[in-house]
């Protein structure tokens, strides 16, 4: 066996700084807790944003106790270590965007907030997972610091229709569900200019995901139901968009196109354990299979609501 002898000071040639900027992946901050089972947090952030191109640089809030088919437990770290994790990096690296997940506290959620407070110009994306699992008073502090806190730092929210309906719509009472429009309208109430809302049930075993702003629909896309229960699909969607607008797309191209990344992500998932499927984010890794001869076309959106030339507004103008 050869190795290949490192070459002396002298020998190493020199690098183009700007030639090496414009080649590197686009930095995407994250907060998130640790995810030991591999189905979602910080794992799927990382595996993701890497996966679309993106240079993950996470930021640890805590650590989740579970496996792929429950959450047990959370333990939320300090948040001055939160705070130093994240100033650190910011003050070597270009940060492009960032996305905040579950971060397990509401000091966490204060610190998150000066974070993006201070860099205002970096877009923030936000996902809300369903926190069922959590003890209602620990969910009821954690939410009333996100809506006070960090929406309004916020320029794309994140979540499943019913959590987020249920979450920033609490006392409707209408014969319907609310729609899209509706949830984007109670977010904008708190400064949030869109909202991205999933998993929509339609007939014969359809959902919709719809980007909405308070005024309008600005984009939407139909998708077949798949018949399984998934860990880690909102992570790898908002992780996965974070890192498309970090690599200079604007908000219509990077909602579709991480659209269809996760609609390829859940087709090729895997159960791992014994409890739920696992989005595969590294697909198109795989060998593949000779019998389908890999040309299903991908989900698009549909074109009359073509997801085109939204431009992300810095966060700071929506105080």
């Amino acid at each position: 066996m050869t190795t290949k002898a490192s070459l002396p000071p002298s020998e190493i040639p020199d690098i183009d700084d700007d030639d090496t900027e414009e080649a590197s992946p686009a930095c995407v901050l994250v907060f998130n807790a640790s995810d030991p089972s591999g189905a979602g947090g910080l794992t799927a952030d990382i595996t993701t944003i890497a996966s679309v191109g993106g240079h993950p640089i996470a930021v640890v809030t805590g650590a989740y106790a579970r496996d792929t088919a429950q959450i047990f437990d959370h333990f939320s770290f300090d948040d001055e270590a939160v705070s130093e994790q994240a100033r650190a990096v910011l003050e070597d690296l270009p940060v492009q965007a960032i996305k905040v997940g579950f971060v397990g506290s509401p000091e966490n959620i204060s610190t998150i907030a000066e974070i993006t407070t201070d860099y205002d110009e970096v877009p923030v994306i936000a996902y809300m997972p369903n926190l069922s699992w959590w003890r209602d008073e620990l969910i009821d502090e954690y939410l009333d610091a996100f809506r006070e806190l960090l929406l309004p730092q916020t320029s794309v929210l994140v979540g499943n229709h019913s959590t987020l309906w249920r979450w920033l719509l609490p006392d409707w009472t209408g014969e319907r569900s609310p729609t899209a429009r509706d949830i984007a309208r109670a977010a904008s109430e708190m400064g949030v200019p869109y909202t991205l809302v999933t998993g929509i049930p339609l007939p014969e075993q359809f959902v919709e995901n719809v980007l909405a702003s308070p005024q309008t629909v600005l984009g939407s896309g139909k998708f077949e139901l798949f018949d399984a229960t998934f860990s880690g699909a909102g992570d790898t969607l908002s992780a996965a968009l974070t890192a498309l607008v970090a690599a200079g797309n604007d908000l219509g191209e990077a909602t579709s196109e991480a659209l269809g990344y996760l609609d390829r992500c859940l087709d090729a998932g895997f159960r791992p354990g014994m409890g739920h499927i696992v989005p595969d984010r590294m697909f198109w890794a795989q060998p593949e299979d000779d019998e389908t001869g890999g040309d299903e076309e991908e989900p698009t959106i549909d074109e009359t609501q073509a997801l085109e030339g939204f431009v992300m507004p810095p966060h700071d103008t929506k105080h």
